[in-house]
């Protein structure tokens, strides 16, 4: 028979090694938690050439300033561009829910300062050619034209294929350039119409080649313009367009978007009415 001290000495050695027993038991593992990836940032979609704009508020184009009736300063205003290019402008850029900077610069420097960031586009009426193509994007035409010959009425000359050999007037840097070197004529080259128009008229050049709707206009409204005459047929015809830098494809296609739905309202051939008294928005 056990004993009361032996009983006490038997309990407390079976708490003891229970003690043990819990003390050697593996600590439960906490479940591993895998580390969350870094979320990465979305990357914009497309080129953030629109978006600048429409947080700028404005759209910022330029043409010479110095080419009636297309973008020139007229003598009511001589400090605000306006004309057929300054308001196509303003359709668009109202349009895009934006206000519209109509800049002037020297012609033959605005694909230059398009690159650099200075404007989001070049609208005065600066021709779609292969050649500019190389260096900024067009939009869809916005108007039609061609190249024209004005000569004095007394100079003889019937038409482009008499001016081999002659002083022929060009804007510097304009397509109208090149017309004059096939044509074999000495191109002598300024930065304003009506400036070569009155050179013709006094006889110091031997004619001018320009867009026919300028020439129209010129003719018909510097003093003595009815000494002068448009000679022959069109030189070539040539499609106008809004141009961007290469790199701003989303704006250049919206803005072609907003000129399919300018042609299609009417809204093109109701400002080229207002201008010119035709229609020059259709081929």
């Amino acid at each position: 028979m056990i004993n009361r001290k032996s009983y006490l000495f038997f309990v407390l050695m079976l708490v003891a090694l229970m003690f043990v027993f819990v003390g050697c038991e593996a600590p439960e593992e906490e479940p591993e938690v895998e580390a969350e990836e870094p979320e990465e940032e979305a990357e914009p979609e497309g080129d953030g050439s629109l978006q600048r704009v429409l947080d700028a508020g404005e759209l910022v184009v330029v043409g010479s300033g110095g080419y009636p009736p297309f973008n020139y300063y007229g003598e009511d205003d001589p400090d605000t561009p306006i004309g057929f290019d300054v308001d196509t402008g303003k359709a668009i850029a109202e349009r895009l829910g934006v206000d519209l900077v109509y800049e002037t610069s020297d012609w033959d420097g605005l694909p230059d300062g398009l690159r650099a960031g200075r404007y989001d586009a070049i609208l005065g009426s600066m021709a779609d050619t292969e050649e500019r193509r190389e260096i900024v994007s067009f939009t869809i035409p916005y108007y039609y034209s061609g190249a024209q010959l004005i000569v004095r009425e007394d100079s003889g000359i019937e038409g482009p294929e008499d001016v081999e050999g002659l002083d022929i007037g060009v804007i510097t840097g304009e397509t109208y350039v090149d017309d004059a070197i096939n044509l074999g004529a000495e191109d002598i080259h300024y930065a304003e119409v009506n400036t070569i128009l009155l050179e013709v008229r006094g006889g110091r050049i031997d004619g001018m080649i320009t867009d026919r709707l300028v020439a129209l206009r010129g003719i018909n409204e510097i003093a003595g313009g009815d000494e002068l005459m448009m000679a022959g047929d069109l030189i070539r015809t040539e499609n106008v367009a809004v141009a961007f830098r290469q790199e701003d494809n989303e704006l250049r296609e919206k803005v072609s978007e907003i000129l399919e739905e300018l042609h299609a309202d009417g809204t093109m051939t109701e400002i080229s009415m207002e201008w010119h008294g035709m229609d020059i928005t259709k081929p």
